[in-house]
């Protein structure tokens, strides 16, 4: 008999998963309470492992939890930092099961004591302990920590010990696919399998330490060979069926359309590799945050907005490969994932930035002042230009006309909006300049100067906005003002089909 490979975290029904897309809800959240690690691991995507005085309070924590809950969530997900060194965090688990939520908690297995695991299991905390193998030395290696391996060790024997994996005690084993563990991934799976504890094998998302540590990188068609492998090993001998895609064996993720991560200082982002702050809930309400982030809306909505060659794919329905090696390989949230195998003879397909404005633009020579556009952010885009000789907007000492700088702000809030349009099902959004204010010139822009324009969507009414605008010489501000623009909204479409 064939079933779906039980995952943790893949609990939610596509229905669910569907239903909080659309409105704006939860299903789960991530958090974490701290940074502090007493492991240095070699693809961590944190690339510090200390305490900062910036870090959420109890109460802070506490909140986040209560405002997930009251977005729909039943999950609460603890991530590090290593969770099991912060003082609170027993406390924390008991807060979130007092609740009513259900908890997941990721760990090192440090202080993962007897009377920690039973008191885990008491509480019906699934756990997730990392561990990369089970060779003393390659174990220590990755996690850049000596008796890293002894510790794991100990906390496994543990939650066996105190009753874990029960019927409603997940236990699942976290271990990341990389050079050095390759030929155990296939035994490892096999022997977690045996004792029904869970798999969750991914492959390393290209960021923080594992940036800086090449030799952890598998080929692509060597992932894909070694996901193939383990479905059939889950199929012919345990009965689960599965498709192989990254970054998951066993499992797609679509984490995006039900979840996010809070993470130590409070910013919400989309994941913990989609490393762009959409805000933070020391500031704003976590629902408030979900509902007007152009980011959240772009990844709930990846039918239409994920980027070709991934959107073009027979699979685009159910998957958009893993944002987080999109973001941090391309610097573009909606890119195609250049780690998966589907997409290894069209690598030349996938788009980073910074890139050409021209295509993402409506401006033509001689009007055409950006050049390219460099980062994307939530609301925020950073361009760039040099002021070319000959440019009519100088005058014969090359000096740029001030009120040019609004053009410049207009033409990089063209651009910024061009990047999110250009690959939607209906293609570009009309939009319009109605008017500018508030321009403060503080310095000259010459011919050979090369600028950087920072613009940030802020206030909005409806179809319409204000666009806040600076302009920069290297670290100097040359100029800031806002411009007043009309952009029609899917919305604001729908309502008025002819407009």
């Amino acid at each position: 008999m064939s079933c779906h490979s039980p995952m943790i975290g893949s609990e939610f029904s596509a229905a669910e998963i569907e239903e909080a897309a659309r409105h704006g809800r939860l299903l789960s959240m991530e958090i974490e309470f701290s940074l502090k690690c007493n492991f240095r691991c070699q693809y961590c995507y944190i690339s510090q492992g200390d305490a900062s005085p910036r870090e959420l309070t109890h109460a802070e924590i506490r909140d986040a939890i209560l405002q997930a809950k009251a977005l729909g969530a039943r999950k609460i997900i603890v991530l590090g930092g290593e969770p099991m060194i912060y003082p609170a965090t027993m406390e924390m688990l008991e807060f979130i099961r007092g609740q009513g939520l259900s908890a997941e908690m990721f760990t090192n297995g440090t202080k993962m004591t007897a009377e920690a695991a039973h008191r885990l299991f008491e509480l019906g905390v699934q756990v997730v302990l990392k561990m990369n193998s089970r060779v003393e030395r390659v174990q220590d290696e990755l996690a850049g920590a000596r008796g890293a391996y002894a510790t794991i060790q100990a906390a496994f024997r543990n939650l066996r010990a105190a009753g874990y994996p029960s019927d409603s005690r997940l236990m699942g084993v976290s271990t990341v696919i990389c050079a050095q563990n390759l030929s155990e991934i296939v035994p490892l799976w096999q022997w977690l399998r045996d004792q029904k504890i869970i798999p969750y094998f991914e492959i390393i998302t290209p960021q923080g330490n594992a940036k800086r540590n090449k030799a952890l990188d598998v080929p692509l068609q060597t992932l894909h060979d070694l996901f193939r492998q383990l479905s059939d090993l889950d199929r012919t001998r345990y009965g689960y069926t599965w498709d192989p895609q990254p970054p998951l064996a066993g499992d797609r993720c679509l984490r995006h359309q039900f979840s996010c991560l809070v993470n130590a200082f409070g910013d919400v982002m989309p994941c913990v590799g989609v490393t762009l702050p959409v805000g933070n809930i020391r500031e704003r309400k976590l629902a408030e945050i979900i509902r007007d982030s152009e980011v959240v809306q772009d990844l709930r909505n990846h039918r239409q907005t994920i980027r070709a060659p991934c959107a073009t794919c027979d699979k685009a329905s159910v998957c958009y490969g893993c944002r987080g090696a999109a973001y941090q390989l391309t610097g573009d949230y909606l890119a195609a994932d250049p780690l998966c195998w589907r997409n290894a003879e069209r690598l030349h397909e996938i788009e980073a930035l910074p890139a050409d404005a021209g295509p993402m633009m409506p401006h033509r020579a001689p009007m055409r002042l950006i050049e390219r556009l460099v980062s994307v952010g939530e609301r925020v885009a950073v361009a760039e230009t040099v002021l070319r000789p000959g440019n009519p907007f100088a005058d014969a000492q090359g000096n740029l006309d001030p009120p040019i700088f609004l053009e410049l702000i207009a033409q990089t809030a063209a651009v910024m909006n061009g990047f999110r349009d250009a690959h939607r099902e209906n293609g570009a959004v009309e939009g319009y300049l109605l008017g500018a204010r508030q321009l403060e010139v503080q310095g000259t822009a010459r011919t050979g100067d090369s600028l950087l324009i920072r613009v940030f969507k802020g206030t909005r009414y409806g179809d319409f906005g204000v666009i806040e605008g600076q302009v920069f010489r290297g670290a100097d501000l040359l100029a800031k003002g806002e411009i007043k623009v009309w952009h029609k909204t899917a919305q604001s479409a729908e309502a008025r089909p002819g407009a």
